[in-house]
């Protein structure tokens, strides 16, 4: 009930004016960014990674696409530019990761996918960090047999061996939520590369500096982004119908 005041007008009741108090106070929450535009973002990880080690690689001096991993471009003086590339294409999956989770909803896969790819995010923001050591030849007057592995060498392969597992896995798990939701092709798509991307991690850390092997691993690379890109792509679709 409402009670007149001398005035004439009425006063709310002390538990309504509470609740107008409480509104007043705390204000409407702003809206959390959407899954579309987590995705988006998500999505452009790969295309710029590819495109700016690619950018270095042809233009430097002495680095071999044959034979040299994209890691050794973070050595030299202007290896600032591929330790950026990686801490923000890191944080630009963990975006997207963050995206997938708020637009895969309950179901197979809704747990775990969303977290082994944050966890490869966060393994390129530490492979950004722990530089990899100079090897075969490159930067310019790096022995062509330098051996020597450092302590930030050693965390930098560690943090790729978690992270391109993690994105391997993330692949297989997301072939389950694809299947489930009645998409084949992309669970054959998602299963494959995440097939083909562990072997052609494991063929170069068995093999580095071998043409075929460090070849196989690129094209891997470039798969396994072309499959990033295009599942971000995806699920930002179906988040905006």
């Amino acid at each position: 009930m409402s009670r007149r005041s001398n005035s004439g007008t009425a006063e709310p009741h002390a538990d309504q004016a509470g609740r107008v108090a409480s509104r007043s106070e705390n204000g409407p929450r702003g809206p959390e960014p959407g899954p579309a535009r987590l995705l988006l973002l998500g999505a452009l990880a790969g295309p710029a990674y590819v495109v700016v080690s690619l950018a270095q690689a042809l233009t430097r001096e002495g680095f071999d696409l044959t034979r040299h991993a994209w890691s050794l471009l973070a050595n030299g003086d202007l290896g600032w530019i591929q330790i950026t590339n990686l801490i923000v294409t890191g944080l630009l999956v963990i975006t997207g990761a963050v995206g997938l989770r708020r637009a895969l909803g309950p179901g197979a896969g809704s747990t775990w996918a969303p977290r082994l790819l944050i966890a490869y995010g966060a393994s390129m923001v530490a492979a950004g960090i722990f530089r990899a050591d100079p090897a075969l030849g490159f930067p310019a007057g790096t022995p062509a047999d330098a051996t020597t592995i450092s302590w930030h060498g050693l965390l930098h392969f560690g943090s790729g061996a978690i992270g391109f597992s993690c994105l391997a896995a993330a692949c297989l798990v997301l072939a389950r939520r694809f299947a489930a939701d009645g998409l084949p092709g992309w669970a054959v798509f998602s299963r494959t590369t995440g097939v083909l991307f562990l072997a052609g991690f494991a063929g170069m850390a068995a093999g580095g500096g071998r043409v075929a092997t460090n070849l196989a691993f690129t094209a891997a690379i470039l798969l396994a982004w072309a499959w990033w890109s295009l599942t971000m792509w995806h699920h930002r679709r179906t988040a905006t119908r």
